[in-house]
């Protein structure tokens, strides 16, 4: 039965990394699988004055690319993106069609704005913005409660992360025991 995981989290916490890496895990699991990365499916200008990150948007193009993978054969979709509340998250299950596990990112915040510092050196006002949002959305994911786990993601690599993900989602068995 084909099913969805979610990795949400706030910006700089390492959603996108996390979900092609766990696409990466499941391929060499033999897993087919689709990474999707939500921000691509959002990418339009100008939006809606009520919807001021696209998710209508975003739920229309996620509702047809799925259809598309899952008809390809594959039978688990890694998806990067953001879940403010329990309505959006209604929202994406509707959208996929497929069971859906939401994973939450936590990363301390200094973390979280060193990486941020880092991608946006060229851009100061794009890092202004990240700066100011990424406490601002850390703040409404807390409150949300959005997630069915949270992984803190702060000491972890990216391959450790996403495999944590991946048995915490229930998807890869647990490690073997010594």
């Amino acid at each position: 039965m084909p099913s969805a995981l979610l990795i949400n989290g706030t910006v700089g916490s390492g959603k996108t990394s996390v979900a092609d890496a766990a696409g990466d895990l499941l391929a060499e699991a033999g897993v087919p699988n689709a990474v999707i990365d939500l921000d691509w499916l959002r990418r339009a200008w100008p939006s809606p004055p009520h919807d001021r990150f696209n998710v209508g948007l975003t739920l229309r193009n996620l509702r047809a690319v799925t259809g598309n993978y899952l008809e390809a054969g594959c039978e688990r979709l890694v998806l990067a993106g953001v879940v403010e509340s329990r309505e959006e998250r209604a929202g994406y299950l509707e959208a996929l069609g497929v069971d859906l596990t939401v994973c939450r990112l936590r990363v301390d915040l200094p973390e979280v704005r060193r990486r941020l510092t880092r991608r946006h050196e060229l851009d100061e006002q794009g890092l202004r913005w990240h700066l100011d949002r990424s406490g601002e959305l850390e703040a409404i994911l807390e409150k949300a409660k959005t997630e069915d786990f949270t992984l803190d993601a702060t000491g972890l690599t990216v391959a450790e992360a996403a495999e944590q993900a991946l048995r915490l989602s229930g998807w890869l068995p647990p490690p073997p025991a010594r």
